[in-house]
């Protein structure tokens, strides 16, 4: 039995925090940290992404936060670019086959990835990784003698792919090699502990089981982060739904009027995985909520501004909660409304993606379907409606973009 010292629990515990800690939970953690301390051995803290998309937003940045606290601890980082896992696509989570992606696309997403990543973690002092370096060099042989570690019964624990099979969807073979190559890149990195969200883990577990059978006497462990939901407070944050997405290339003013549109029941969530309060004073925001005489609209706008200034500056965040507070509070236009000619004529569906105010025309439809479309604080209600001036008109889609239309 191993003597823990406080310090090293104190450390897991603080470390743990919103966390599902596997396997041993706070005390193993306590004993790796303390045997890391004890042997002046950094412990190799696994993340691997697949940099399916060119942009991250503030769910990725719940592990990051958590890869920081490890950094300050003075432990290894270690970033994987999913390089050859990219190209097949994980199938976590996915009612049907994920699309590859390109070699050029991964590299480009990846660099995309890095730049954002720095706003929270220290990219100099990790370890930068390509798993394309080890797994495309694999033959044929070794491939088998990987496959051979994992039965198709173990696989299918999966519940994607246990549903799937269930409701007669294919499953490419290919798939069942995403989560092997994933665990093998724990072998390749010798890692001590894995991140990954909720979802991830079957996959996270399974670099145990791997790390196991090529030999490494003390498995990685494995913490799994929760996923926090977008805006609408329903569907987990993704590019997917990018309405309800808070990315971090956002514009300050955009991220405080998302951060200002979320469900007052994501607000204790949100300080919790998104910012750096203390126990002691999530707590207070935590019965501040329950007390009637206390609007959450209020402790939204500190939250709103804290996580605005972390990434944009506190001079922005606060220029963004001044705009806000007129746009939304007094009813007003924002004083940096953008004046827009050659509207007439034009579908409502067209003008919207034209000016970036939605990304598809589905997007916009939805948006006019939804009420979110007005002109003059009319709403919109026909997708099919095009624009015809008598006069300057302001335009409104959603909460928070604007335009006046020029006749």
């Amino acid at each position: 039995m191993v003597d823990i010292r406080q310090e090293f629990i104190e450390q897991a515990k603080k470390l743990a925090r919103s966390t599902e800690v596997l396997p041993g939970g706070i005390e193993e953690l306590a004993v790796k940290l303390q045997h890391a301390h004890d042997t002046k051995t950094p412990l190799r803290v696994k993340l691997g992404m697949d940099p399916t998309r060119p942009d991250l937003h503030l769910g990725h940045t719940v592990v990051m936060r958590k890869l920081r606290e490890f950094q300050k601890l003075g432990h290894q980082v270690v970033l994987i670019v999913g390089g050859a896992t990219a190209m097949i696509g994980d199938p976590s989570g996915k009612s049907e086959t994920r699309p590859a992606l390109t070699k050029e696309q991964v590299e480009e997403n990846a660099k995309s990835y890095f730049e954002q990543m720095s706003m929270v973690v220290d990219i100099s002092k990790a370890e930068v990784t390509n798993n394309a370096d080890w797994l495309h060099k694999l033959n044929f042989m070794e491939l088998l003698q990987l496959a051979g570690k994992v039965t198709v019964a173990q696989m299918m624990t999966r519940d994607d792919f246990a549903k799937r099979y269930a409701e007669g969807k294919p499953i490419s073979i290919h798939e069942f090699f995403y989560p092997l190559m994933q665990a093998y890149d724990s072998v390749a990195i010798d890692a001590d502990i894995e991140f990954g969200g909720t979802d991830q883990r079957f996959n996270t577990l399974l670099g145990r089981d791997i790390q196991a059978a090529y030999g490494k006497k003390y498995p990685q462990m494995v913490m799994l982060l929760p996923l926090i939901e977008g805006t609408d407070g329903l569907v987990k944050m993704s590019k997917t739904y990018p309405e309800h997405c808070i990315s971090l290339t956002d514009s300050s003013k955009d991220m405080f009027g998302k951060l200002m549109s979320i469900p007052d029941t994501l607000i204790v969530k949100y300080y919790d995985l998104l910012t750096d309060i203390s126990d002691e004073d999530l707590k207070k925001v935590e019965e501040q909520l329950k007390d009637s005489t206390v609007n959450p609209r209020n402790i939204k706008m500190q939250l709103a501004h804290t996580i605005t200034a972390e990434y944009h500056g506190e001079e922005e965040a606060q220029k963004a909660q001044d705009e806000f507070i007129n746009v939304f509070s007094n009813k007003g236009i924002p004083d940096d409304i953008q004046e827009v000619k050659g509207a007439d004529g034009k579908s409502m569906v067209d003008l919207l993606v034209e000016l970036g105010f939605t990304q598809s025309k589905g997007e916009g439809k939805r948006l006019i379907q939804g009420g979110g479309v007005k002109l003059d604080g009319e709403k919109i209600a026909d997708v099919a409606y095009v624009i015809s001036l008598t006069d300057d008109v302001v335009l409104q889609a959603g909460k928070r973009k604007f335009a006046k239309l020029i006749k």
